[in-house]
């Protein structure tokens, strides 16, 4: 199965803390103050889980949450995280395989597009896109990378991190795709920008204008 992380799941957290130290963490955490209390949330893939404790930190109780990962064994580690008071409901699936007529108030997507490739990061974009409420919240962080601006390091990380999960997690994606045209195409509105790991990490937090 494409992007699938059972393999690795158990010791995944530890990999990236390795590799990263502590940067995907703070990149992630420091988006979720936008979260407003009581709403809606769907956290696409999710990974080891580790972020609904950090949600539940800022709001102990209120909060809907689904959560979809498609990897069974980090669903049963995010299961066991302790999340208070607020109701998630876990769901075991690929983002695309997902269908359901609820909206919502905020999205999640962490490191999250980096596994697709450029025709399927569009297609994926515009589920999602339909998911979200107007003037919803999309809480977006990934790897930024570009030839224009770029170092070498980071193109070199890059092709590791892909040989790597094409290997271990059959990762479909070959090199990092730019989204950040599609949601100007669907006039979201940036309400904040910022960088982490010099500059590897970026994350934006949205909001759906139309």
């Amino acid at each position: 199965m494409k992007n699938n992380y059972d393999s690795i799941a158990g010791y995944y957290d530890v990999l990236s803390r390795m590799v990263f130290f502590r940067a995907q963490v703070k990149a992630q955490i420091d988006q979720l103050h936008a979260i407003p209390a009581n709403s809606t949330v769907l956290i696409a893939g999710g990974g080891t889980g580790w972020i609904l404790e950090e949600i539940a930190k800022i709001h102990p109780s209120g909060l809907t949450i689904t959560y979809i990962e498609i990897s069974s064994k980090m669903l049963d580690l995010s299961k066991k995280r302790e999340v208070k008071s607020n109701a998630v409901t876990f769901i075991h699936s690929a983002m695309e395989d997902f269908k359901t007529n609820f909206s919502y108030d905020v999205l999640i997507t962490a490191f999250f597009f980096d596994n697709f490739s450029a025709d399927h990061v569009e297609i994926v974009f515009n589920q999602l896109n339909k998911l979200l409420k107007k003037d919803g919240i999309w809480l977006f962080a990934d790897f930024y990378y570009t030839r224009q601006s770029g170092k070498r390091w980071q193109w070199l990380l890059l092709q590791t991190m892909y040989l790597f999960f094409s290997k271990i997690s059959s990762v479909e994606a070959k090199s990092l795709v730019n989204t950040e045209h599609l949601f100007r195409e669907k006039d979201y509105l940036s309400l904040k920008e910022a960088f982490y790991y010099s500059g590897f990490i970026k994350t934006i937090i949205y909001q759906k204008m139309t």
